[in-house]
C-alpha cells in the first residue's frame, strides 16, 4: 500500500513539474520546446495586433522597436507599415529571438530588421533613438513596470510614441476567464486607470487608452514630450 501511494505521489509530482514547465514556455519560450507556443502566439495575437496598431499612425521612414518580439509576426507587420524604415526587435527568451530571426530572415538580410536578446529593463540603445516603440502581449511579464516604462521613454525620440497592446485587462470582459492563467504565470494585469497612471507617472504625455469590450482587449498610447 505504501509503495502504491508512493508511485501515485511520484506521478503527480512529475505531472505538476511538466505542467509548470509548459506554462513557463508561454512566459519565456525556449529555443526548441517553445517553438509551437510561439507559432500559436503569432496566430492568436495577429488580430489583436492589427486592432491596436490602428490607433496610431506609423510613418513611412519610422525607426521602430518591438519589445518582447516573440515569434516575430509583429516585426513583420511593422516593417510592412514602414517600408522605408527599420525595425529592431528584442526579447529576453532565446527561443523568441531565434523564431523572430527565422521569420524575418529576408528583412534581416536587407538590413531593415535586427533582432537581439535583451531585456526591457536595460535596452541596448542610445537615448532618443526610436520614433515608435511597440509592446504586444508582453507588459504582463516586465519585472519593474515603472522603471521599464521610463527605460522605454529614454530610447524614444522627442515626440515619439509608445503603444502597449494586450488581450486582457482588469475589469475587461475576459478577465474572469484569464485571471487564473495570469496568476499561474505570475503576471501583472492592469486596469484602464492603472495604465493611465503608469504612463503619466513615468513621464508620458497625451496618454490615450482604448478598450475593446467585446474581446476584452486594451491599447494604451503615450508620447515623449517634444523638445523645447
Amino acid at each position: 500500500m505504501i509503495a502504491r501511494w508512493g508511485w501515485v505521489a511520484l506521478r503527480y509530482a512529475v505531472a505538476m513539474a511538466a505542467a509548470w514547465y509548459l506554462i513557463n514556455q508561454v512566459r519565456k519560450p525556449s529555443r526548441w520546446v517553445g517553438r509551437p507556443f510561439l507559432w500559436m502566439m503569432n496566430a492568436s495575437h495577429s488580430g489583436l495586433t492589427d486592432w491596436g496598431l490602428r490607433h496610431i499612425q506609423i510613418e513611412n521612414h519610422a525607426r521602430i522597436l518591438d519589445v518582447g518580439c516573440g515569434g516575430g509576426r509583429t516585426i513583420e507587420k511593422l516593417a510592412a507599415a514602414a517600408p522605408s524604415g527599420t525595425v529592431d526587435g528584442i526579447d529576453y527568451a532565446e527561443g523568441s529571438v531565434a523564431a523572430s530571426r527565422a521569420r524575418n530572415a529576408s528583412l534581416i538580410a536587407a538590413r531593415r530588421v535586427a533582432v537581439q536578446k535583451a531585456t526591457v529593463s536595460k535596452l541596448p540603445f542610445a537615448e532618443n533613438t526610436f520614433d515608435l516603440v511597440t509592446a504586444v502581449e508582453t507588459q504582463y511579464y516586465w519585472p519593474d513596470l515603472p522603471g521599464d516604462m521610463r527605460e522605454i521613454l529614454r530610447v524614444l525620440k522627442p515626440g515619439g510614441t509608445l503603444i502597449l497592446i494586450a488581450e486582457s485587462y482588469r475589469g475587461g470582459s475576459t478577465e474572469i476567464v484569464q485571471r487564473p492563467v495570469m496568476k499561474l504565470l505570475q503576471s501583472s494585469i492592469l486596469s484602464v486607470e492603472d495604465q493611465r497612471k503608469l504612463f503619466t507617472e513615468a513621464g508620458y504625455s497625451g496618454v490615450e487608452i482604448f478598450a475593446e469590450r467585446a474581446h476584452g482587449w486594451i491599447c494604451a498610447v503615450g508620447r515623449k514630450r517634444a523638445a523645447g
